[in-house]
C-alpha cells in the first residue's frame, strides 16, 4: 500500500515529502525529473501514550509507503506518462500552494488555490475518460467480430461511468458491486482512489482555517479529504532539538500538534487502514490492516503462525485502558475481551494473540 504525493510546480512538495519521510535530497534528485520513494512512520499520540505507560524496551511505530512524484508541468501532462505512474498509488496526496511570496514564482503566474485544484481534478477524470474511450473502442472492435456477453456488460458499465465523470465527479463516488469491482479491477482509474488535499499556507494564515472550512464543504462530498500545513513553520519544528523546545513552540503558535503529524494519520485514513496495537514491558508496536479485517488477518500481519494457529484474541479498548490506567484495573473492571474468529478489529484495539501451532 502506497500514497503518491503530487502538486504543480514550486508547491512545497519537496519540503512536506522530506518532512513526512525525513528524505534527504540530493543535488540529483533536485535536478532530474524523476519519482522517489521512501515511507513515512506514522505519528500517532496513542502510540506515545502507551509506550509512556508500558516504558518498553523497545517502540515501534507502524509505517506507510511514499513516493514523490516529478512536478505535474503542462508538458508532462501532456505525454500523459506521469498518469501512469498515479495509476500505480493506492491513494494521491496533492498538495497545494496557498502562500503568497513573490520571489517563489508560479507556474500560472498568480496564487489561487482553487483554480489550480479544479485544474488537476479535471486533468485527473479527463485521463479516466480517454482510458473508457480507448477501452470502448476496442470492446466495440471485438463485438463485431464476436458477441460476447461479458464485454457487452463491461461496455455498460464503461458507459455509466463516462456518464458520471462528463459530470466532473470522480468515480470513487460510484458504488460497484462484486462483479463490477472485479471487471475493473486491473483498469488505471486514477479518480477511483482516495485524494487528500494539502494546502500550504502561509505563517500569517495558522489560525485562520476559513478557507480550509470552505473548501472541506465543497470537495468532502467527492471523497477528497483537506488540511492546511504551514511547510515553514512545519521545517522550523522539526529543527528543535528537545520535545519541551518543540512543545513551547506550538503553545506560542496556538497548534495542538505539528501538522505534519496529522497528515500522516490522514494517509492511512485514505489507504483504508486502521490501526491496532501490541503492548508490553519488551515492545509497544502499532499495525495497519485493512479496516474491516477479522482478528486471524490482524494475527496475520504480526506473523503467519499466529494466523494459522489462532484461537482467540484478547481484546483492550484503548480508551478504556487509558481511562482506568492499568491493564490490572481494566481486567478488574472486566472490560478485557476474549474475541474469536468472526470479530472485526475495530481501531485502536489492543490485542494479545492467543494461538497453537
Amino acid at each position: 500500500m502506497k500514497i503518491g504525493i503530487i502538486g504543480l510546480p514550486q508547491t512545497g512538495k519537496k519540503t512536506l515529502f522530506g518532512l513526512l519521510t525525513q528524505y534527504v535530497f540530493s543535488e540529483k534528485d533536485l535536478t532530474v525529473g524523476k519519482t522517489i520513494k521512501s515511507f513515512a512512520q506514522i505519528k500517532d499520540p496513542r502510540f506515545d501514550n502507551l509506550a509512556g505507560m508500558y516504558s518498553p524496551k523497545k517502540q515501534v511505530r507502524a509505517k506507510i509507503d511514499i513516493e514523490l512524484l516529478p512536478k505535474l508541468e503542462p508538458e508532462a501532462i501532456k505525454k500523459g506518462d506521469i498518469f501512469k505512474d498515479i495509476a500505480e498509488f493506492d491513494a494521491i496526496c496533492h498538495i497545494v500552494r496557498a502562500f503568497k511570496n513573490e520571489s517563489v514564482y508560479h507556474i500560472n503566474g498568480s496564487v489561487d488555490y482553487k483554480r489550480d485544484i479544479e485544474s488537476v481534478n479535471s486533468e485527473l477524470i479527463l485521463n479516466d475518460l480517454l482510458f473508457i474511450e480507448k477501452r470502448i473502442e476496442r470492446i466495440d472492435n471485438n463485438l463485431k467480430k464476436t458477441k460476447d456477453t461479458a464485454a457487452i456488460k463491461e461496455k455498460e458499465l464503461l458507459l455509466k461511468f463516462k456518464e458520471h465523470l462528463d459530470k466532473a465527479l470522480p468515480l470513487r463516488l460510484l458504488s460497484l458491486d462484486v462483479q463490477e469491482a472485479k471487471t475493473i479491477a486491473s483498469y488505471p482509474f486514477i479518480t477511483k482512489k482516495k485524494m487528500i488535499i494539502v494546502l500550504n499556507i502561509s505563517e500569517d494564515e495558522l489560525n485562520n482555517e476559513g478557507q480550509t472550512e470552505q473548501l472541506k464543504q465543497e470537495y468532502q462530498p467527492l471523497g477528497i479529504d483537506i488540511m492546511q500545513v504551514c511547510a515553514k513553520v512545519e521545517s522550523e519544528i522539526v529543527k528543535l532539538e528537545t520535545k519541551q523546545e518543540r512543545g513551547e513552540f506550538l503553545e506560542m503558535l496556538g497548534i495542538k500538534e505539528p501538522a505534519i503529524d496529522v497528515l500522516t494519520r490522514l494517509c492511512i485514513k485514505a489507504l483504508n487502514l486502521i490501526s491496532f496495537f501490541t503492548v508490553g514491558p519488551d515492545e509497544v508496536r502499532q499495525w495497519l490492516i485493512r479496516a474491516g479485517s477479522s482478528a486471524p488477518d490482524a494475527a496475520g500481519a504480526i506473523h503467519s503462525d499466529l494466523q494459522k494457529g489462532f484461537i482467540r484474541a484478547e481484546v483492550m479498548k484503548y480508551d478504556d485502558l487509558i481511562s482506568l490506567g492499568s491493564e490490572a484495573s481494566l481486567k478488574q473492571a472486566g472490560k478485557s475481551y476474549l474475541k474469536g474468529k468472526d470479530y472485526i478489529v475495530e481501531d485502536g484495539d489492543i490485542i494479545e494473540i492467543r494461538f497453537n501451532v
